[in-house]
């Protein structure tokens, strides 16, 4: 009996390839922002659960990029308006010293799935919960739990 598993042809490459293209479109763009150096690249896949309001306010060591996969997310930085990012969209947060207030699910009834890259410091955490003494929430915006902030995951 034979294990040899019979796989078709590969589709010819260079200038006589017949089969289709693929396809590129830019779906977000930013300037470079400071990266640390040394950094180290992380990609991460997150899944918010529906109605979470995602980690409590904190910091990145640095720059993080985003795309949306699936359900809508609310994203809260300092010195910005909330907004919403829906599925096929972009977001982008220069990190250091800005706080990240949330980055929650805005559905109740649907998860939200986003996949972020973040330039970190090597050797720390990538998120960094926000003391309460400098937690100033934005205007409007509701207190986090210090309780949830202390415990959140890193």
């Amino acid at each position: 009996m034979s294990t040899h598993v019979r796989r078709p042809a590969a589709p010819p490459r260079g200038p006589d390839a017949t089969s289709p293209p693929p396809q590129f479109e830019v779906v977000g763009s930013v300037p470079t922002p400071p990266v640390p150096d040394p950094s180290e690249t992380m990609t991460l896949l997150v899944t918010l659960p529906p109605g979470s309001t995602g980690t409590p306010p904190h910091r990145h060591t640095g720059p993080a990029f985003g795309f949306v996969i699936e359900g809508e997310m609310i994203v809260d930085l300092e010195g910005d308006p909330e907004r919403v990012v829906r599925a096929g969209e972009t977001f982008w947060e220069p990190g250091g010293d800005l706080i990240h207030y949330q980055h929650g699910n805005n559905l109740a009834d649907a998860q939200t799935r986003f996949v972020v890259t973040m330039f970190a410091v090597p050797g720390r955490p990538m998120l960094v919960p926000v003391d309460a003494e400098e937690d100033v929430p934005q205007a409007g915006r509701p207190q986090v739990s210090r309780a949830a902030a202390r415990d959140a995951p890193l």
